[in-house]
């Protein structure tokens, strides 16, 4: 072997691995919308979760992926640790449909056109043509992803070819004989090589394509590869821990705690069995018989597999043995922290799931701000210092959920290739800033109650009136608002708009009536300027509405992105019949409503 045959052998190596990344980051990006829905309402059965771990690992073809996204959910606390604890020993299985795709390489090109036509030869090149077609022919929202699965195939398959190339000269100078001869007779040695592998490279699905890779010398036995194939599920369960452990809350760790004790039980397990039926006899058809990547598979599946069987029943054991190995953390004091925790750096390298867990806070900021709102104008009529102080409190909530929502969208920025979710990011933001304005809005409202109140002052009866049908209105807005971030409703978002038009019309109304009041003496100079501040508090709010509110059309119609002003222009000087027939019915009925209470 030359340095050229190692440069072949490793940049084989890099093919294989990153064709792996490539396609399962495409599976993770296209799918984890649907996994993330299905793993949150697992209720059922240890059995019944695995089931669920073993179809997504098999859809994403990383147990990593699955335990880690299953260990951020635990911590969220949207679903609990004995639920988890089948999706991790699923997850173990699913990782085996990796080996038993590669074992394609076992095809002989002798076979029926169809077989020749599933040879990596063939299929690499092809998925690579197919991938770029895609990519380049098809504009849609989703080929860019189906693109890049397929063409991390075809690089995949490309890369295992490149390395059975650079074995088979190996293979000639008797080094594979060697290597695996040596392994052969010192399991333990063997065994710690394939931990030592798999946790190097973080996958155990890499780790044993390449022992598949190696096969192809036909140099290897069964004898000698068993216990490699059982250290690669030691090493790549602890690194799947290292990444649970992660700014982690202690329900979080405890997964990647189970996941290295079901590896522990199921190495022992396995090299206690072979150990015995081999002494019996029971093996010799196949201990030194040779192997190739088809049987590697097989050994592979059948190892989880059986082991998933025997251990499963056991699995309130691992957790009884996790919370004595991991402790909980004392009770927080925060009504929300729980929520907050669910903004978890495990969910980031799975951007729909973890803009879900955004989506989540920011709803939450919505209906706090809206809340503070209504009790806000409340002390206008009944003034109560423990609602101002509970007020007070959720503000300082709301403004915390908006740093820790920013600071996560940050994170998630590093990560997102597709312009979908660029989208959402960008709307996301822009409703951290407007919930959080929000907040302040209803903050300075009861303010100016506070300051009325300590001053022993209040505004007259018809101030109040007035007050009551701009609340309503206000209130009728807020709730449109709601409903169109809480549905991305598009039905919801128009009516924002003319809303916001009968807003404007009204606080100019109704600054007119209060210097009238004042010209008369029906009210006094300070109780005047409040109002006028008030009255400022409740237009802002209603913009504030407004921004939300295009948002959302301009999310669900893109090209008013780039056209917001002329879009806003053209609802404003009537050029919208929908926008008319809202801002009109709405008009009348809450002028009709001001002028039976003046």
């Amino acid at each position: 072997m030359n340095i050229f045959n190692a440069i072949t052998l490793f940049g084989g190596l890099a093919m294989f691995l990153y064709g792996m990344r490539l396609m399962g980051d495409g599976l993770k990006t296209s799918s984890s919308g649907t996994l993330k829905n299905a793993m949150e309402r697992i209720t059922g059965t240890p059995v019944k979760a695995f089931f669920l771990g073993l179809a997504v690992t098999a859809v994403i073809q990383s147990s990593t992926a699955t335990i880690v996204l299953t260990s951020g959910l635990v911590g969220a606390g949207i679903i609990s640790l004995r639920q988890s604890l089948g999706i991790i020993i699923g997850a173990n299985v699913g990782t085996t449909v990796t080996g038993q795709i590669i074992r394609l390489l076992d095809l002989n090109s002798s076979g029926t056109w169809f077989l020749q036509f599933l040879k990596p030869s063939t299929l690499a090149p092809l998925a690579l043509i197919i991938g770029i077609v895609i990519i380049m022919g098809i504009k849609s929202r989703d080929s860019g992803k189906v693109g890049q699965i397929i063409i991390g195939f075809g690089i995949l398959f490309s890369g295992l070819m490149n390395m059975s190339d650079a074995v088979s000269v190996l293979s000639d100078s008797g080094m594979v004989e060697r290597l695996f001869s040596s392994l052969g007779e010192n399991p333990l040695l063997a065994y710690l090589s394939g931990a030592g592998v798999a946790f190097v490279l973080q996958s155990s699905s890499a780790t044993i394509g390449i022992l598949q890779a190696f096969s192809t010398s036909g140099q290897m036995t069964f004898g000698e590869i068993y216990a490699v194939l059982v250290g690669i599920y030691l090493g790549d369960c602890v690194t799947t821990a290292i990444v649970c452990n992660i700014g982690a809350k202690p329900e979080a760790k405890k997964v990647g705690v189970v996941n290295i004790l079901f590896n522990l039980c199921k190495s022992v397990l396995i090299l206690t069995v072979v150990a015995v039926i081999h002494r019996m006899g029971l093996l010799d058809g196949i201990w030194n018989h040779t192997i190739y990547s088809g049987g590697i598979a097989n050994a592979n599946t059948i190892f989880n597999l059986s082991c998933a069987i025997l251990l499963l029943p056991f699995v309130g054991v691992y957790e009884k043995i996790s919370h004595k190995l991991v402790k909980d953390d004392p009770m927080s004091a925060g009504k929300y922290d729980e929520m907050l925790d669910s903004l978890n750096p495990v969910f980031i390298s799975t951007p729909a799931v973890a803009f879900g867990r955004c989506y989540d806070v920011l709803l939450v900021m919505c209906q706090l701000a809206k809340a503070n709102i209504g009790r806000a104008f409340d002390m206008f009529t009944q003034y109560d210092p423990e609602i101002m102080k509970q007020l007070e409190e959720d503000e300082d909530y709301i403004d915390c959920m908006a740093d820790r929502v920013s600071n996560y969208l940050v994170q998630i920025s590093t990560t997102i290739t597709y312009h979908y979710h660029v989208e959402i990011m960008n709307y996301y933001f822009s409703a951290i800033t407007e919930f959080e304005r929000l907040g302040d809005h209803a903050l300075n409202i009861a303010e100016i109650a506070a300051e009325l109140n300590n001053k022993g002052s209040s505004f007259s009866k018809e101030a109040l009136s007035e007050l009551s049908v701009l609340w309503e209105l206000l209130d009728t807005i807020l709730n449109h608002t709601s409903e169109a971030f809480r549905k991305q409703n598009l039905a919801e978002a128009r009516q924002i708009e003319p809303l916001e038009q009968v807003v404007d019309d009204m606080v100019n109304v109704l600054k007119s009536n209060h210097l009238e009041r004042l010209r008369n003496g029906t009210c006094g100079v300070f109780n005047g300027s409040e109002f006028f501040n008030l009255l400022s508090e409740g237009e802002r709010i209603s913009d504030v509405c407004s921004n939300v509110g295009v948002a959302t059309v301009a999310r669900a119609i893109p090209e008013i992105h780039h056209q917001v002003h002329d879009y806003i222009s053209k609802l404003h000087s009537g050029g919208d019949e929908e926008f008319n027939q809202v801002y009109q019915k709405t008009h009348d009925e809450y002028f009709q409503k001001l002028q039976g209470r003046v």
